[in-house]
């Protein structure tokens, strides 16, 4: 394994992932590309997640070349990993970025990206945020709803400008996902304007004052397991874009969300990216737009581990516990969405164990793995949880009033804080101590 420093792109032997390349051993101890997984937890703590800049690029580079020839740009979910210096990584390279809160937006600006790189999407957008997002001037807001559409040309006018809006449909399409929670696109879903409503919005679209119907958008949720879903939705995207076109659109952009799987564990296929290039270009191409493409999990989820220590080991009712510094709290995925990530102990000692690794939290759905054969850990061992880039720190809470954790950004043989530990002071700071009572009675 070695590092190319010029192209600032990690490399691995023939034959091994990019996971693999980024988070290989040296004397037997995990390392983050450069830098020793050992050297981060002694100099920061934990918990801690670790990024890979090196895993991000690559990935954009992967997904970049399997859509060249194609107009395109991609446009990073920030909801996936929001830290403002993942963000500013993917922005060097020549990604937009997708947001769908008032917060993301900000989050979004002050990374650098220039209103003509965000999209905004979210089914619950308040008027504040439409507002703002107008004001930035937003290269497309995806409206989820007729009533969004028609609040958004009453903020348009009140601004005295035009909204450039893209329509999120929800194709109505069966897709196969690991949790039910990450399905988007299926009937019935809170998300996206119904098939059945499609037109009837594209038409109301139309004639609002204020509204530039400027783009179709779907998305059909995420860890899509074939790119067959894909099909089926821009055979839907195509037909409606056909009609609205015909009643006066002029479309810029389909949008085609995200949804690009990743590998959590061994025997995970990795995404057909030349299947799905070849069916969102002939959509784009059928369309005569730009394709727009939004990947988040793609980009950043095997670019990070989270560090956490063993603190205690415990046996009970025949099962043997690992109960580690890292809970539910700090990354949620597998109490959540009952997710699997890969545990192993950052410097094994080669023996295994049967055990249920835990954290600290109050509460029994407090796990990071059940009844996982690992590596055998002891108190004071440090483990590494693997793919945590992805929705790990940015669903995380202070509950039991546990402070969130750092974050380090690696990049080649240097590493840097890029979030820092909150402190106690941290979880108070907002209270009011001697708060200004108002009398409703007046």
């Amino acid at each position: 394994m070695y590092r190319d420093r010029r192209a600032g792109e990690v490399r691995g032997r023939v034959g091994e992932g990019v996971l693999d390349a980024a988070f290989g051993r040296r004397d037997g101890a995990l390392h983050c590309e450069d830098v020793s997984a050992e050297r981060i937890a002694r100099d920061v703590g934990t918990p801690t997640f670790v990024y890979s800049a090196g895993v991000i690029r690559e990935r954009y580079r992967r997904l970049s070349s399997a859509l060249s020839g194609i107009p395109h740009r991609l446009h990073f979910t920030a909801k996936a990993n929001s830290n403002r210096a993942v963000l500013r990584l993917l922005r060097e390279l020549g990604a937009g970025v997708d947001v769908v809160s008032g917060g993301e937006l900000f989050r979004a600006q002050q990374a650098g990206f220039a209103g003509r790189d965000i999209l905004l999407g979210g089914v619950g957008k308040n008027a504040l945020e439409l507002r703002e997002a107008v004001l930035a001037g937003v290269k497309l807001i995806n409206v989820e709803s007729l009533a969004e559409l028609e609040l958004l040309s009453s903020i348009a006018q009140e601004l005295g400008t035009t909204a450039a809006v893209g329509l999120r449909i929800n194709p109505e399409v069966l897709v196969e996902t690991p949790h039910a929670y990450i399905a988007t696109g299926a009937k019935g879903h809170k998300f996206g304007i119904p098939w059945d409503d499609a037109m009837h919005c594209a038409q109301a679209a139309l004639r609002l004052p204020g509204i530039e119907l400027a783009a179709l958008d779907m998305h059909l949720g995420s860890q899509l397991a074939t790119v067959e879903p894909y099909r089926l939705g821009a055979e839907r995207i195509a037909e409606l874009a056909a009609r609205v076109t015909t009643a006066g659109a002029q479309l810029r952009y389909v949008d085609v969300g995200g949804g690009l799987p990743v590998s959590y564990q061994s025997g995970d296929p990795e995404p057909d990216l030349e299947g799905y290039a070849a069916i969102v270009g002939a959509l784009a191409r059928e369309t005569g737009t730009e394709l727009l493409v939004e990947p988040g999990r793609f980009f950043v989820a095997a670019s990070g581990v989270m560090l956490a220590r063993v603190l205690y080991r415990k046996h009970s009712g025949g099962k043997d516990y690992a109960i580690v510094d890292a809970g539910m709290n700090d990354l949620l995925r597998p109490s959540h969405y009952d997710a699997y990530h890969q545990i192993d102990a950052v410097r094994p000692n080669g023996t295994t164990a049967r055990l249920d690794v835990v954290g600290p939290v109050c509460e029994s759905g407090d796990f990071l793995a059940l009844d996982r054969e690992m590596d055998d850990v002891s108190p004071g061992d440090l483990i590494a949880v693997h793919t945590a880039g992805a929705y790990g720190y940015v669903m995380g809470s202070t509950y039991n009033a546990r402070p969130r954790p750092a974050e380090v950004l690696v990049d080649g043989p240097r590493y840097a804080v890029v979030t820092a530990r909150e402190q106690y002071a941290d979880l108070v700071r907002l209270e009011q101590s001697d708060p200004v009572w108002s009398d409703a009675s007046c």
